[in-house]
């Protein structure tokens, strides 16, 4: 009897093995295909891998993925129009993302997620240094977020820095 429950268990343990193994080797290729989950542990991993119907479940997890965001916002359609930052700042996505697209692979639309960040973030930074002329600063500096400011401030220092060299020189 003591036999017959030792190697059940040693069948049980290398079954466990085989499962994990799977398993690990399907949590790397999401991992390789959206390298931002190899921030996340297997358990948060496993945990967005598994919200595929509802998208906005994902909503905890965006801040451990992407630096500086917080939320994003989505519309009555399930359509993320926006990110907004930890302080509460919010930028709307040049293009909205539409997760259904992505037919339950949330890697696939969280690529396209980030590549709408950074498009829709330089769209705000463009826009932002261009209002900086035309805007009183005060309402300027109060109208866009806060890294837009910040790459505006940088732009137009340099700008008025590399003038005044070539007004001396």
């Amino acid at each position: 009897e003591f036999r017959r429950v030792l190697f059940r268990s040693i069948d049980a343990n290398k079954k466990l093995d085989e499962i994990t193994k799977s398993l690990n080797d399907y949590l790397e290729t999401k991992r390789l295909y959206f390298p931002r989950f190899f921030f996340l542990s297997n358990d948060n991993l496993l945990e967005i891998l598994s919200e595929t119907k509802d998208p906005q479940r994902v909503q905890p997890h965006l801040k451990k993925a992407f630096e500086g965001m917080n939320s994003a916002d989505f519309s009555a359609d399930g359509k993320i129009t926006h990110i907004n930052s930890p302080e509460g700042e919010k930028v709307p996505l040049d293009k909205s993302i539409d997760p259904a697209r992505a037919r339950g692979n949330v890697e696939v639309w969280l690529v396209e997620l980030e590549a709408m960040m950074v498009a829709s973030i330089r769209t705000q930074c463009l826009s932002c240094c261009e209002d900086y002329t035309v805007k009183p600063f005060l309402e300027w500096l109060q109208h866009w977020p806060g890294q837009s400011v910040i790459a505006g401030m940088n732009y137009h220092w340099t700008k008025e820095v590399e003038a005044t060299f070539d007004e001396l020189g």
